[in-house]
C-alpha cells in the first residue's frame, strides 16, 4: 500500500519531470494479459498514458489513492504508453492521452479523456467494479 508520503514524493518528482513506473496493481499492456483479463469477466482499467504529459502525473496520485482501496483490489490495470504503443492506442480510439477507459464483462462501457479530478475519476472505476 502506497503510504502518504509515497503519493507526495511521487507527485513531487512527475512534477519535476522524473518518469514514475507504473504503480502497484498497473500491468504494462500486452493483448494477452487485456484478453486474459477479458476473459476471466475482471473489471479493467485501460491507462492510456505518456510520462511527459502533465495530465497523467496529475492522474498518478489520484488512481493510487484508489488502487490502494480495497474497493479496486480485483481491478486489472493495463497501462498502454502512448508513445511506444501506437497501434494499441489507434485500436482504443484513443486520440490523446491520458485516457482512461474502463471494461466490465469484457465490454467496454466508459471512458474519459484528460480527467484530474478524483471524483469523477472514481465514478469511472466505480462502473467497472
Amino acid at each position: 500500500m502506497l503510504s502518504r508520503r509515497d503519493l507526495l514524493l511521487g507527485a513531487s518528482l512527475t512534477s519535476l519531470g522524473f518518469a514514475l513506473p507504473a504503480q502497484a496493481g498497473e500491468i504494462p499492456f500486452t493483448i494477452a494479459e487485456f484478453e486474459a483479463a477479458k476473459k476471466a469477466g475482471k473489471p479493467i482499467l485501460v491507462e492510456i498514458h505518456a510520462s511527459w504529459c502533465p495530465t497523467c502525473k496529475a492522474q498518478i496520485p489520484i488512481l493510487a489513492k484508489l488502487f490502494a482501496t480495497p474497493k479496486f483490489a480485483d481491478l486489472v490495470v493495463l497501462r498502454v504508453d502512448f508513445d511506444q504503443q501506437k497501434d494499441i492506442v489507434r485500436s482504443f480510439r484513443a486520440q490523446i492521452q491520458s485516457t482512461l477507459i474502463v471494461y466490465k464483462d469484457g465490454k467496454e462501457i466508459a471512458r474519459s479523456v484528460g480527467d484530474t479530478n478524483a471524483q469523477s475519476i472514481e465514478s469511472l472505476l466505480n462502473q467497472a467494479v
